[in-house]
């Protein structure tokens, strides 16, 4: 099934944000307040404040532009994880262990063969996924997946190299295993990124359980981390806990609950993630080696149950803020910054799937803080997992439910 929706933004119910660093970068064409009132209007699951102005229930900001959502397929099934091949066309995974490519036009390929199992019980399966920068010469592809070995499921990364009739994985080879493993279909985290240096981010989950959740405070476990590691697998060199005993030397930053987006800002070149919080106090989080992120000491958000988590704390030294929070959740998962010029004001601005929101969110960020929010695709019921900038200078965002939109001005 295809369709169009065309959206004008201005005087629309839809709301939208960008992600700068500098003033100067904000185009002229957003309508930057954020006296105004949120886009957030259901009421918070808890009484927490903030630590500061502006990090949680920003003032919404609408774009002037004028863009079509198209939705160019909607035979996909479960997708997860979406990148660019450097034809512009799109590499996607789906979550019960195949790959998809899809033109820009929405036709699919058959599915790609000789990918490793996968477990895709409860929240694993096939998940995030980049190729190569020097994939035109190596074909390489990496990706994350949830793989069940005898003491339980754990985060792991593979690689292997796309066939030149792209019909199959060859020498698909796991180089790296986020342990220890644990009986658990929950908080895998899953997304991937290559650094400028061509290493490998990867994030991973704490694995949901109250026995595993202290273990994202703990350096000799890889539950609940962002993870620097080679193409083979191994620690970088240079990483923050190399040579201190007891800790894991690929780990990168920690104390994270469970991160489903990563983006490097086009600009600064700043790592930045998303991380849901329980009920209440989903993360956006600019990561800097070696620091703690807080979870579960410190959080904005209460158990399902309604309960406290821990002590109840917000804040502590030594210990990051979040930059920014939701309360209700949106339950944030891939995510972009748009570092194209075809629409100017989207210019470094940070997209964000939405899952129980069901909408991809923009974000103003200035100097490092949010000062804008908005909402985009609202009203299509989708529950957003992934979102990619294409080569093209459009947005490509899958589905739970199996579409595959193109996001891009009228």
């Amino acid at each position: 099934m295809t369709k169009s929706i065309l959206l004008i933004l201005t005087g629309a119910a839809f709301a939208f944000a960008s992600c700068q660093d500098k003033p100067s970068e904000t185009s002229s064409a957003s309508q930057n307040d954020s006296t105004a009132a949120p886009v957030e209007t259901q009421k918070a699951n808890s009484d927490y404040k903030p630590a500061f102005a502006g990090q949680t229930r920003i003032g919404a900001v609408k774009s002037a532009t004028a863009y079509e959502g198209k939705v160019l397929t909607s035979d996909l099934k479960n997708p997860w994880g979406i990148t660019s091949l450097p034809d512009g066309r799109l590499i996607i995974t789906e979550k019960a262990g195949t790959m998809r490519i899809a033109t820009t036009d929405g036709k699919l390929s058959a599915p790609i063969t000789g990918i490793p199992t996968v477990n895709s019980d409860g929240q694993g399966g096939l998940l995030g996924i980049r190729v190569d920068p020097d994939f035109e010469k190596n074909r390489m592809v990496y990706w994350v997946f949830s793989q069940a070995l005898s003491g339980g499921n754990l985060t792991a990364v593979a690689k292997g190299k796309l066939s030149a009739d792209e019909k199959k994985i060859e020498g698909a080879t796991v180089i790296y295993q986020a342990t220890p493993a644990y009986a658990s279909n929950l908080h895998y985290g899953g997304r991937i990124l290559f650094d400028k240096n061509n290493d490998l981010i990867i994030s991973t989950g704490e694995r949901s359980d109250t026995v595993t959740r202290p273990q994202a405070q703990q350096l000799n476990s890889s539950l609940g981390k962002v993870i620097r590691i080679t193409k083979d697998g191994k620690p970088v060199a240079g990483n923050p806990f190399e040579g201190k005993a007891g800790a894991k030397p690929e780990l990168y930053s920690y104390g994270h609950r469970n991160v489903q987006g990563l983006a490097f800002h086009p600009v600064t070149g700043d790592l930045w993630e998303v991380e849901f919080g329980p009920r209440g106090g989903d993360e956006l989080n600019r990561i800097e080696p070696g620091k703690n992120y807080g979870w579960p000491t410190i959080t904005y958000g209460i158990e399902y149950s309604g309960k406290k988590v821990g002590d109840s704390i917000q804040v502590k030294d030594g210990m990051e803020q979040p930059v920014y929070y939701w309360d209700p959740v949106v339950s944030p998962s891939g995510i972009t910054f748009y570092s194209s010029d075809s629409i100017p004001e989207w210019k470094n601005n940070l997209f964000i799937g939405g899952l129980s929101s069901m909408h991809i969110a923009r974000l103003i960020i200035e100097n490092n803080k949010v000062v804008g929010e908005e909402r985009l695709l609202a009203s299509e019921g989708q529950r957003f997992r992934d979102v990619t900038e294409g080569k093209d200078g459009a947005l490509y965002a899958v589905t739970d439910q199996g579409r595959l939109y193109r996001v891009y001005k009228k």
